[in-house]
């Protein structure tokens, strides 16, 4: 009885045992409710393929998939004050930043990296909406700024890919301030006569909207995505009138102006490599001489077109002018 209950049982028993199956191997579409192998959502960016919604994507695989090769080299960002107003609410502030630190495995809501796009150089600041809703505090402006200072020093487009919902409450005014550094940033590649674009995500609000990205040379918007100031319920709440159908999405702020274009993720390397092809020429201009030595030898002394005619005056026989006050003949007078 032992060898049957002990032995026997138990093996019976893994045969016909259901094996519990991992929960990060099925995901649900938030938009269709399909149900999404883990690997073929991967592959397709983190992109339905039922219905085409767009699924927040990592920063870390989004530059690689917008660089070329997936190769590029990540810019280390300086450090930061933490917790300088020492704030708390439900948990300290500094709770916060380390169970985010943990989760994403990062030091803030940005990561920024080098490498060519289509051939072109190109810096790229990618938001991270799993740290802290991608929130702008000192060090996402700090991120902000190296990434506009290398872009300046290779030579290359500055690329912004905001994923945010706005200034973190917990740095108070010194959030807010992140908004006009950023745009100082912004303008320190266009005096150096670079490009700046901005790739909108969802979401993309608060601060973040009221800041850099608005302020692109080209607006490119993914399918989708949420792109405002306030959200939706505080603005109908405000003004007591119902938004349309489709209110700060991509599709309806590209039908009246606020973005150039919506692009599937996808199409989103193919798209910049031809922006920045467009954008990065150069016309050459001859270079002036530094110095005397420099100057040709020989310099033409007069235009070609000025001996040519001279020349042609002087061999005419009847070329000579008339005199000043002469009368005109019958023939030369007009009738």
């Amino acid at each position: 009885m032992n060898w049957l209950t002990n032995y026997v049982r138990p093996k019976i028993r893994a045969l016909y045992a259901r094996k519990e199956v991992p929960d990060n191997l099925w995901h649900k579409c938030p938009s269709c409710e399909a149900m999404l192998f883990h690997r073929d959502l991967e592959e397709n960016l983190n992109v339905c393929q039922h219905c085409g919604f767009h699924m927040r994507l990592e920063p870390v695989k989004r530059l690689a998939s917008m660089f070329d090769d997936g190769e590029y080299q990540s810019i280390e960002l300086p450090k930061t004050v933490v917790d300088p107003l020492k704030f708390r609410d439900q948990k300290r502030y500094t709770d916060r930043l380390k169970e985010a630190q943990s989760k994403t495995t990062r030091h803030d809501a940005i990561v920024v990296g080098s490498g060519l796009i289509g051939g072109q150089p190109a810096v790229v600041a990618a938001f991270d909406f799993g740290f802290m809703g991608g929130s702008m505090g000192i060090a996402v402006g700090e991120g902000i700024l190296a990434a506009a200072r290398a872009a300046i020093a290779q030579n290359a487009a500055l690329i912004a890919v905001p994923a945010s919902g706005g200034a973190r409450m917990q740095e108070g005014i010194l959030s807010l301030m992140q908004m006009p550094r950023t745009t100082i940033a912004v303008e320190m590649v266009k005096e150096a006569g670079l490009p700046y674009i901005v790739v909108l995500t969802d979401p993309t609000t608060g601060g973040v909207t009221a800041s850099f990205a608005m302020i692109g040379d080209i607006h490119i918007a993914e399918k989708g995505a949420q792109i405002g100031f306030a959200g939706a319920r505080v603005i109908e709440s405000t003004i007591r009138e119902t938004l349309p159908e489709g209110f700060q999405r991509s599709e309806y702020l590209l039908e009246h102006g606020m973005v150039d274009m919506v692009v599937h993720r996808r199409d989103l390397r193919p798209t910049l490599s031809r922006v920045l092809a467009l954008l990065m020429q150069k016309t050459l201009v001859p270079a002036e001489p530094e110095s005397l030595d420099e100057v040709p030898a020989a310099l033409p002394t007069t235009q070609p077109a000025a001996e040519e005619k001279a020349r042609t005056q002087a061999e005419a026989p009847d070329a000579t002018p008339p005199q000043a006050g002469a009368e005109k003949t019958g023939a030369e007078q007009p009738v």
